[in-house]
This record gives structure tokens, C-alpha cells and sequence, in this order.
């Protein structure tokens, strides 16, 4: 593949730009008029979770800058946090980027192999790596996941400045809380092991304000900024300030049942889901809310009103992140991407992971009094994951459009349309590409890269979509894969195949299962993917899963010889 160049396009936007704002937009921009770029993510959030679709959780400010934008209905990423992010900043398949299978879940036929490093390898040039060599301040506050040593950390990854765990998620709290014990969860700064956090600390606040901290630091240096905004919040453990929960009290006494059935007909409302569009059915040994005893319905409500009052807490901070560039005169001048990792998380960690769950039970108070606090350990789970995530086919984890399709947008008015919905197939792998378009950055390629051997991009700029030159930028015979904990896939088009590997202890409790076999879906008809067409379409199966032969051929895949159930 040539090295990625700009289009005439972009170039002219770009100088447009520079014309029109002189040497910078704001203080930041000093000489240089290239645009900011702030890339926010956030984690397990469900594509139903904003009030811009019908969620009663409320998300203005998220909701503004996406109308305001282009938002992408038919995004795709992977089922798990880390794959999702190794595309984010490599621009290529997670089995290329380090990430075939998550660290903590390497096989032992795939540890060592390349593409299962378990970290964003070397093998990548890095998204933040060519920002900082292009001449941008470059600053990340948040989850990484990417990589546990300082080698392979946001410092040694082309970051400038950075704050934020390293693992996969942490307790929002100043204690450290991990995601199973008895170890303290890994924070860097800088590169630098931390002991402890503030006393005051809450993830969601904390990491917002110190972004601005570390951009207006550097506000006179004369450079435009890239930004990583990556919050841990609304990933397990659930936890929240008791005022923040305190806005959701009540509002989920009627059940998960009930609440997915406002979702699906606000999404019907809306005109994103078909009239006539069933959604995926609860799990085979979920109880429904009617049969819950009356403690057992308020504990479950109050799960719901933790993981709202993070998702809103996002939105508050995020707000506030809006204001402070529209301070400091940088807003017009900064390109917003939003997304989400991957679908909500709708697993029953008593069941699927028993250690954690026995973590929980060890580590933490998990009365009704003190879920939410510091010292307190609870998940969403498959009903109230059901419920954000409908119509669609299960959750996080699975390769199935419950876990691989999420909320993202782009906002940059300067330069794209504005309040567009765009339904054309886009991949997390699209989005470096486009970041790089958009601030005139050029890929090596397959090529060199500081010294080593880096992978071309297989992702493709949707500048084209954002400034209204084209619908889409996929051509007839694109197709896309994915693999993860064994589960697989292939979508090319509206069609879709599915394999998810048996597991006696799962299968008996998945509904709509064909376990060890392929199943086909046309998502155009079938957006929860309830109607397996394998058997009336041999035709159309044979050639998915040709597709599934050259997927896998070209992504270094290795099928793990173990299995966790995940």
C-alpha cells in the first residue's frame, strides 16, 4: 500500500482554515493552523445509552456536539476494550496490532506469536507516535490498556504527558480498587509507577480537569495539541458519587423489562429500528423482573441508577471540556471524535468469571446501602445490558452487533457537514486515517518508522462522508471480520455470518444458539440477528465464509487451544 496522502479535498479545507483564522485559532495555535484533535472514548457505554436516542439518561452535552456533527449509526469495533483501542491507534486488525487476543486471556498455542504480543507492538506505527513526530503536544488521561510496562506505556507510545490506569478498568475511587485483587490497580504518570492517588480522586473529574491542566500548560508553545480523553467510566466496577446516584433514584423501579421496551420503541420512534423489529430475547436462565423478590428488585434498580449517574457524570465532564476550549478560543479549531469500545457489559461474573465475582465478594461491602462507594464491587449484567443494548444480539464480548457496534461521531463544523446521520459501514479502523487526513499527517506505510519496520493502515479516511463528497467509502466487495475468545464473524454488506464455539456451561444458556456452527444473517431484515438463514442460503454462506478464509489468512489469526467462557 502507497504511504496515506492528503486529498486535494482536505488540503483545501486545511488552507481554508489557515486563511480564515490566521496563525492559530487560539493561544495553542501560535504559528501553526493546523486543527487540535481530541479523541474521546468511553467504556462499555451502549449505543442506546444517549438521551439523543431515547435513553432516560441524561447526555446534553455528548448529545449537542453530536448534532452538531456527523454521527456514525453503523460504527464498528471490536467485542473487548484492548483489541478496540490497538485498532484505534494502529489503524489496522487487532492480530496485527499486538491484540489478536486480549493479555489476560492469551492462549498458551498463541502467547509469543506475533500479533499476540498482548500490548500495541512495535510492528505499529502509533497513532500518537505520528502526531508527536509531526510536531503536536501530545497528552492522554485515562485507561490504556494497551501495554503494563513503561516500554510499552502512553510514554513510551508517543505521549508527552499521561495519566491513567494500565489495566482494564480500576474502581473510579482514590483506593486503587482493581478488577480482581489482592494487588493495587497500575496507574502511570509519565511513565512513572504511582504508589497512591489523591484522596479526593474520581476518575471521570479527575481526568478531565487535569487534561486541561496539561493543554493549558502548554497553551504558548506555538503547537495545535492531540488529546486522549479516555475514560474508565461506566466499566465495572460500578461505582459513583452518592449525589450523582441520587439523580437516578427511582427512575428504574419498574425493571430492566420494562426499560427495554421503552429503549426499543423510542429507537422505533426515532426511526433507527424497523416498526416491526423484535428484539434479541432475555437469557435462558435470567429470571424476568416480575419474578425478582422486592429486595431483589430494588438492589437491581439501584445497579441501574449507579451505571446512569456514571454515564451522566461523563457527560457533565465532557461539558465542562467543551467550555474550557471554547475559553481559551480553541473549540472552532479542534476536531471532537466520540466513541465507545465496544457494546455494554451484560455478563453475570458469578457465572462467567467466578473468581472475579468471588473477588467482590472478598474485597468489598456490597450492601444496598454501599454499592456505589469506594469499597464496593458491582457489574451491570445480562438484564440491564439486554435492555441498553436492544434490539441487538447479546453484549460486549461477543462478535454478534450487541458487542461490536457502538455510539461514535465526528464534530469539526469548520470543515464537515453538520446534524448528518451517516449509515454507511465504518470500522474503528477508519478513524486514524481520518485523524491523520484531517491534520495533514502523513502514514510511513509499509515502510520505516523511527528506526523500524511498521504495517500500512488498513482502515480508510471517512473525510469523504464528513464533508458531504461521499455516502459512503466502502466499495461492493468489502467486507469486514472479527475474532475474539474464539467467537467470529464476517459482514460484508448487510450480511452477516456467525460462529460462536461451544461451551456446555454457555450454551445452555444462550437463546437463539447454533453452538460449533456458522449462522448467516441479512442485518437489513434482521437487525438482531434472530433468523439464521444458513440453511435456506447455502449459496450465500459459501461465500462468507471464503471471506472468513481470507480474513484470517491476512490477519494472523491463531485459534485459541483454550477457551475461558467469556
Amino acid at each position: 500500500m502507497k504511504p496515506f496522502r492528503l486529498s486535494a479535498l482536505v488540503i483545501t479545507l486545511l488552507c481554508s482554515v489557515a486563511a480564515c483564522s490566521g496563525p492559530g485559532s487560539g493561544s495553542s495555535g501560535g504559528e501553526d493552523s493546523r486543527p487540535n484533535v481530541l479523541l474521546i472514548v468511553v467504556d462499555d457505554v451502549a449505543f442506546n445509552d444517549l438521551s439523543l436516542f431515547g435513553s432516560e439518561i441524561r447526555t446534553p452535552n455528548i448529545d449537542a456536539l453530536a448534532r452538531e456533527g456527523v454521527f456514525l449509526t453503523n460504527f464498528h469495533v471490536s467485542p473487548n476494550c484492548s483489541p478496540t483501542r490497538a485498532m484505534l491507534f494502529s489503524g489496522t486488525d487487532s492480530h496485527n496490532a499486538g491484540l489478536g487476543n486480549m493479555f489476560e486471556d492469551l492462549a498458551p498455542n498463541q502467547a509469543g506469536n506475533p500479533g499476540y504480543e498482548g500490548y500495541l507492538n512495535f510492528q505499529v506505527a502509533a497513532l500518537s507516535e505520528l502526531f508527536l513526530e509531526a510536531g503536536y503536544n501530545t497528552y492522554m488521561t485515562g485507561k490504556w490498556h494497551l501495554g503494563l510496562t513503561q516500554e510499552t506505556s502512553p510514554a513510551g507510545r508517543g505521549f508527552e504527558k499521561s495519566f491513567g490506569p494500565l489495566q482494564g478498568g480500576a474502581g473510579a475511587f482514590g483506593n486503587m480498587l482493581p478488577i480482581v485483587g489482592p494487588d493495587k490497580a497500575l496507574y502511570r504518570e509519565d511513565g512513572v509507577t504511582l504508589e497512591e492517588l489523591p484522596e479526593d480522586f474520581y476518575s471521570t473529574p479527575f481526568y478531565t480537569e487535569l487534561m486541561q491542566e496539561y493543554i493549558g500548560a502548554d497553551l504558548d508553545n506555538g503547537k495545535p495539541f492531540f488529546a486522549y480523553l479516555s475514560y474508565t467510566s461506566p466499566h465495572w466496577p460500578l461505582q459513583a458519587p452518592q449525589e450523582s446516584i441520587a439523580r437516578y433514584k427511582g427512575v428504574y423501579d419498574a425493571g430492566y423489562d420494562v426499560l427495554a421496551d421503552q429503549r426499543l420503541q423510542n429507537l422505533k420512534d426515532r426511526g433507527l429500528v424497523g416498526a416491526g423489529v423484535e428484539p434479541f430475547p432475555r437469557l435462558l436462565d435470567e429470571r424476568p423482573w416480575a419474578e425478582l423478590s422486592t429486595e431483589e428488585q430494588r438492589y437491581q434498580a439501584k445497579i441501574m441508577e449507579i451505571y446512569a449517574a456514571m454515564v451522566d457524570d461523563v457527560d457533565v465532564y465532557i461539558g465542562r471540556m467543551i467550555d474550557y476550549l471554547k475559553e481559551i478560543g480553541e473549540y472552532e479549531n479542534t476536531v471532537i471524535f466520540f466513541m465507545s469500545d465496544n457494546g455494554p457489559e451484560g455478563h453475570a461474573m458469578e457465572k462467567t468469571f467466578p473468581e472475579v465475582a468471588a473477588w467482590a465478594d472478598e474485597c468489598c461491602d456490597n450492601s444496598y446501602e454501599n454499592i456505589g462507594n469506594a469499597d464496593s464491587y458491582v457489574w451491570l449484567g445480562p438484564n440491564w445490558g439486554r435492555a441498553g443494548n436492544t434490539p441487538l444480539r447479546m453484549f460486549k464480548g461477543y462478535t454478534s452487533q450487541g458487542g461490536v457496534r457502538a455510539p461514535a461521531f465526528f464534530h469539526y463544523p469548520r470543515a464537515m457537514q453538520t446534524a448528518e446521520m451517516n449509515d454507511s459501514i465504518i470500522t474503528v479502523k477508519d478513524v486514524m486515517p481520518t485523524l491523520l487526513e484531517l491534520a495533514g499527517i502523513e502514514h510511513p506505510g509499509a515502510g520505516t518508522f523511527q528506526g523500524r519496520e511498521v504495517q500500512s493502515m488498513q482502515g480508510r479516511s471517512v473525510v469523504p462522508i464528513l464533508t458531504g463528497e461521499r455516502a459512503t467509502i466502502r466499495e461492493p466487495g468489502d467486507f469486514m471480520g472479527w475474532e475474539l475468545f474464539g467467537k467470529q464473524a464476517i459482514r460484508q454488506g448487510d450480511w452477516k455470518i456467525l460462529y460462536v464455539p461451544s461451551i456446555p456451561s454457555r450454551d445452555v444458556r444462550l437463546p437463539v444458539l447454533k453452538p460449533g456452527q456458522w449462522q448467516l444473517y441479512n442485518l437489513a431484515e434482521d437487525p438482531a440477528e434472530m433468523n439464521d438463514l444458513a440453511g435456506s442460503n447455502p449459496g450465500k454462506l459459501k461465500e462468507m465464509l471464503a471471506l472468513w478464509e481470507r480474513y484470517t489468512t491476512e490477519n494472523n489469526f491463531i485459534y485459541p487451544d483454550t477457551l475461558t467462557g467469556y
